[in-house]
């Protein structure tokens, strides 16, 4: 691809993804970056199985997801074995190759000049479509940002395996054509650390230059159908239910706390499996803590359940929220740290690494614990929600702190930077 061809075709530009659909941190960070490119004068096109819109600007591809029957028949013989048998690394390479057909396809239809990868160069849970990404940015020498939101060697579920070969071609590639970013300055240690390959730190963001506008008439219900009482405090814990959230530690404290409340969790399990929701069950009931787990209501779009409940969003949720738990004991940012913020309402959140490094030096006022809840932090977390003066100096602090640090306005001035530095002239 000459230059030329780059520079007049950079208004196009290609989402690549698994899925573009959904409340996952990597879909909303994807819906955050189109918003801003647009902003930039680029038109996006997206290409994946799961879409959150269908469009004339997207382009459906089923072998794109993970779950797809052939895709997740090949990862189940890669992984929890160290020897992979032939007919899995031809049936790997067919599925590569029907996938790289797909992306030219892709590129030619909407004529783009820059494609946007997002984590399909990070976690091989779609090992065919990794590698035929970095085929088609080696053959084509297409410019790409490669944005990185946690990578596989942060998750023990991929270290025993027999696709190292792999890993270290596609996961992520090293190649001229390819702009990295991640979302954390430890991210970018590890990068250059195990395989050489410089990134531009760049954090997960939320617009706060235009604030969420209050409850509508639709969501003004909220509380009644999370069954709260006038006088019952909600304590919002907006996460899926996966050990790594802590959520034990959310139900300590609420149990501690000595005040009517309600701890609600937003999300379900996902494919993590459902022991750890069933220990959160036995030491609910074990702290004298009322959960309520309320994913089967809460989805990216409104509606009803097959049994006639209203659907609401998380953002339905979170005004009406007393407090919000984030009792990570890791995490790739922190969206939910970021949402908390946006909403201005008090956070309690561990002391994980990420924050430690990359969000408290900021100056955020928060109820801080460091792997236990400790009395100080029940004691602080009571003057928080009984000290409505207290409260809204904080929150309010908070949401400038995240207008500065965390905004979209930041995110523009980043990509802005990356096209210059890049040539790429829209």
């Amino acid at each position: 691809m000459s230059k030329n061809a780059t520079r007049t075709k950079l208004q196009n530009v290609g989402i690549i993804s698994t899925r573009i659909a959904g409340t996952d941190g990597v879909s909303l960070e994807i819906e955050k970056w189109a918003h801003v490119l647009a902003v930039l004068g680029l038109t996006c096109f997206s290409v994946a199985r799961a879409l959150a819109r269908s469009n004339e600007q997207s382009y459906f591809c089923a072998e794109a997801h993970f779950t797809h029957p052939a895709i997740k028949a090949v990862y189940l013989e890669c992984f929890d074995r160290e020897v992979r048998r032939r007919d899995i690394t031809d049936e790997l390479h067919s599925l590569k190759n029907d996938l790289k057909d797909h992306l030219y396809a892709f590129v030619e239809r909407f004529e783009l000049g820059l494609i946007v990868v997002e984590n399909a160069l990070t976690i091989p849970l779609n090992i065919p479509l990794g590698v035929a990404i970095t085929e088609f940015i080696a053959e084509t020498g297409i410019p790409t940002i490669a944005h990185h939101h946690d990578f596989y060697w942060e998750r023990d579920r991929f270290t025993n395996n027999a696709v190292g070969d792999y890993l270290n071609l596609a996961f992520p590639p090293n190649l001229p054509s390819i702009y990295h970013v991640v979302i954390n300055s430890h991210a970018s240690a590890q990068l250059s650390l195990r395989t050489g390959i410089s990134a531009v730190v760049s954090p997960n963001v939320m617009d706060f230059d235009f604030p969420p506008a209050p409850p509508d008439e639709y969501a003004a219900d909220v509380r009644q159908a999370l069954g709260l009482a006038d006088d019952e405090l909600l304590v919002l814990q907006p996460t899926r239910v996966v050990q790594r959230k802590g959520i034990e530690h959310a139900i300590e404290l609420v149990s501690r706390l000595g005040m009517k409340a309600k701890l609600v969790i937003s999300h379900a399990s996902g494919d993590e499996g459902y022991d750890y929701e069933m220990r959160l069950r036995e030491y609910s009931q074990m702290m004298g803590v009322e959960t309520l787990f309320v994913a089967n209501i809460i989805n990216e779009h409104r509606g009803r359940t097959k049994g006639g409940r209203k659907i609401y969003t998380l953002e339905d949720i979170y005004p009406h929220a007393d407090l919000v738990t984030y009792p990570s004991t890791f995490e790739g940012f922190g969206n939910a740290f970021l949402e908390a913020i946006y909403f201005r309402k008090p956070i309690v959140v561990n002391n994980y690494s990420i924050y430690h490094k990359d969000i408290k030096p900021k100056g955020f006022q928060v109820i801080e614990i460091d792997g236990y809840v400790t009395e100080e932090a029940v004691q602080k977390t009571r003057w928080v929600l009984t000290d409505a003066r207290l409260r809204k100096h904080m929150v309010e602090t908070n949401y400038k702190l995240g207008q500065q640090f965390f905004s979209f306005a930041v995110l523009q001035r980043q990509l802005e930077i990356i096209i210059r530095d890049y040539h790429w002239n829209p």
